[in-house]
Formats: C-alpha cells, sequence, structure tokens
C-alpha cells in the first residue's frame, strides 16, 4: 500500500475515531498503568476500571503489593479474566521493579519485558502512554485490522508490528491502538464484518476478496 493510500486511511479514521484521551483506563501513576494494562488481557478496558477503582485505593505502589500479597489482590480481582494468575504477576512484577529499579517503571523495552506478567504488547502500551514514545502495541483487533486492510501482510503480531512501524508515519504510531481497535470493534469484526458499512472499504484488501 502507498504512502498517500496509507495517509487517507488514517485520515478517515482520525475523523471517526480520534480521541482526545490516549486511553480508557483510570490511574494514578506509572505503576497503576502497569499494573492495569496488565489486567487488561483478555479484558476490557471497562472492566478493568471496575476492578481498579477499588484495588488502586489500596495498591499505590510495588511496596503495597508486596505488604498485600496475592491472595489479597486476587480478592479484588475476581470479575477479570486469569485473575488467579494475574495476582501473582503483580507481585512478583513488583518485587522485581523494587529489586532491580528502585520501584520505578522503566522507560526501556528490554527492562520492562523482564519484568514477569510484561510481554510485547503491554511495555509498547506503557512505553506509549506513560512516556511518549512512538510504539505500536498489537492486539487481537490491530492485528486483524492491519492485514485485512492491507496495511501489512503478515502471519503474527511481532511482523504485524514491524510492517506498521515501517509502513506508517512515525506520527500516527501513538494513534494506531486509538483508531483501529474502535474501527476493528464498529466494522470489521472477526466475525461477520460490517464491510458494506465500512468506511474504508473502498481500499481494503479483504473487501475485494471475501466480501
Amino acid at each position: 500500500m502507498n504512502k498517500k493510500t496509507v495517509e487517507k486511511i488514517f485520515d478517515i479514521l482520525t475523523k471517526e475515531f480520534n480521541s482526545s484521551i490516549d486511553t480508557e483506563l483510570v490511574y494514578c501513576n506509572n505503576y497503576q498503568l502497569l499494573v492495569a494494562i496488565m489486567l487488561s488481557a483478555q479484558a476490557t478496558d471497562r472492566s478493568v476500571n471496575n476492578v481498579t477503582n477499588k484495588l488502586f485505593s489500596v495498591l499505590h505502589c510495588p511496596e503495597d503489593a508486596i505488604a498485600l500479597g496475592s491472595e489479597k489482590i486476587n480478592h479484588y480481582m475476581k470479575t477479570i479474566n486469569y485473575h488467579n494468575v494475574k495476582s501473582k504477576y503483580i507481585v512478583s512484577m513488583s518485587k522485581l521493579l523494587i529489586d532491580n529499579f528502585n520501584g520505578e517503571v522503566p522507560n526501556d523495552f528490554k527492562k520492562l519485558t523482564s519484568l514477569t506478567g510484561v510481554g510485547r504488547k503491554t511495555a509498547n502500551l506503557v512505553l506509549s502512554l506513560a512516556f511518549k514514545k512512538a510504539r505500536i502495541a498489537v492486539d487481537t483487533h490491530v492485528f486483524r485490522v492491519s492485514n485485512r486492510l492491507g496495511l501489512t501482510k503478515a502471519n503474527n503480531v511481532i511482523e504485524t508490528e514491524k510492517q506498521l512501524t515501517k509502513n506508517v508515519p512515525l506520527t500516527l504510531h501513538r494513534q494506531i491502538n486509538n483508531l483501529l481497535i474502535p474501527f476493528g470493534r464498529k466494522y470489521c469484526r472477526a466475525i461477520k464484518p460490517k464491510c458494506q458499512q465500512c468506511t474504508l472499504r473502498k481500499w481494503c484488501k479483504y473487501m475485494q476478496i471475501s466480501c
């Protein structure tokens, strides 16, 4: 896909889905942001906010996680998918923050992914949201939409991230999630995509083949 088409696609997406906020997750500091993003795996931002509304009243920093322990943290997280595992990850991640980074969330991809429960997508989101870096976090929506549209042609999320980084202008990297995710929910659904109503059907590779 040529640069002019890519820019046109994102211009349309920006007009329809642009938001003044970076994320719907509610948090007060970088540590709480990291925890919220960890909880958001296989969960919606709304469901995470419902949990952190109470959890963050007692969990402000890594030291709080150590004092509470995974069992007490888990008590606040019963409605979140994989809450048993995530509560243990939070405690382990917090210990590593204290031991290796003086309790501060690091501004570095390699250091972030050294933390328990922090994968590539989580690290990229933290770098984008907390440190305003031009990073792309590829979730299932971004993977599906970017490959269907023809922005990428990849078989996995890592290759999708690499191709988006190359094919999409740097100034748009931090907006990719805010634009492709709502677009995927509204039009480009995994099952029964609304191709005929799609505002990008003119350029969509999937539309040309399947719809």
